[in-house]
């Protein structure tokens, strides 16, 4: 029988530093990004793109990571891992991940490629496009998992954007096969659309056999299914999984497990500065409330603060202490 859990949450993820500036459409357009989406980049580009960028605020963040944040800001113990190398933003990472009160000890590369950045451009309607080099990120294996680790966590969650390596699938199958193995939960991101494009045979496999909690939102669902409309995603979701908490931007989210389906309002927010991070909290609140046992509406609710306090100003880790909203949610 598996030893009680001592954290909450575990990530595994990209070890990003992210590099923010704000740009117009035509600027957008020009940079060959494509609106509101993420693109991979590789070093050379990855230069070129930051030199045209100009002055930028560098903040350490990666999608899970962010969430994971997020879960120890409402007060949860929480662990991440990502491979960075052993130069000067690999430092940064890990230092600005501890200092938020994450557990991180995952070994820095030695050799290959610099610690992975993601390049985002926001838009004066707050929409975010990033272009992403993944750098030494891409080199998280199996090799870095330590199954007694995962069996600590009540739950693993895994990024999508990850998944392209294969070693990082590996890395993925592994994780989930100790989580369940100690009687834990597993829960997959879609990230991004184009992500979901790229695996999706893989991410339906996912879903069959190795996840039980699934984070998407609107167009990933819709790119996971191939269908067209929200709700004829949400009718092939139900029952793939035992929780899929999917969102719509200000039309809130919607919670689908143990039989019931529960629609959560957004969140208010007096101005919408930038929605970088927005997703990547809202699984945060939900990740924190699924660890604590509380209720999918409430859930939901949790989720739906974070990504209202993430927005509210730039970048995607939150500016204030989550647990220190969260009464109006949980009393």
């Amino acid at each position: 029988m598996a030893e009680p859990a001592d954290l909450d949450v575990l990530g595994i993820g990209n070890a990003m530093v992210d590099v923010l500036t704000h740009a117009d459409d035509e600027r957008v357009t020009k940079l060959g990004l494509v609106k509101g989406s993420m693109s991979l980049v590789d070093e050379a580009q990855a230069r070129a793109l930051y030199e045209a960028m100009g002055p930028g605020v560098e903040i350490s963040g990666g999608s899970a990571a962010n969430t994971i944040v997020g879960v120890a800001s409402f007060g949860g113990r929480a662990q991440y891992v990502g491979k960075v190398r052993d130069d000067q933003l690999g430092e940064v990472f890990g230092h600005d991940l501890r200092s938020t009160g994450v557990l991180y000890e995952t070994r820095r590369a030695t050799e290959g490629p610099p610690t992975g950045r993601c390049l985002i451009l926001v838009t004066p309607d707050a929409q975010r496009t990033m272009g992403t080099f993944l750098g030494a990120s891409v080199r998280l294996g199996s090799g870095d998992i330590d199954e007694r680790l995962v069996a600590r966590a009540k739950i693993v969650y895994l990024e999508g954007y990850l998944f392209d390596p294969p070693e990082a699938q590996a890395a993925f199958r592994k994780a989930a096969a100790a989580a369940h193995a100690a009687g834990r939960k597993v829960a997959l991101t879609l990230s991004d659309p184009f992500c979901v494009g790229r695996h999706r045979d893989a991410f339906l496999d996912l879903l069959d056999d190795h996840v039980d909690i699934l984070f998407a939102n609107e167009a990933e669902i819709c790119a996971l299914y191939e269908v067209a409309d929200f709700d004829a995603a949400l009718s092939k979701v139900r029952g793939h999984c035992e929780v899929a908490a999917l969102t719509r931007s200000a039309k809130g989210s919607v919670l689908v497990g143990n039989g019931a389906t529960r629609v959560v309002d957004a969140h208010p927010v007096e101005r919408v500065v930038d929605t970088t991070g927005a997703g990547d909290l809202y699984a945060a609140g939900v990740l924190y409330g699924l660890s604590r046992g509380f209720d999918l509406t409430t859930c939901g609710r949790l989720g739906s603060l974070a990504a209202a306090e993430v927005i509210s100003h730039v970048g995607a880790r939150p500016m204030m202490p989550l647990r220190s909203l969260a009464g109006s949610v949980i009393g």
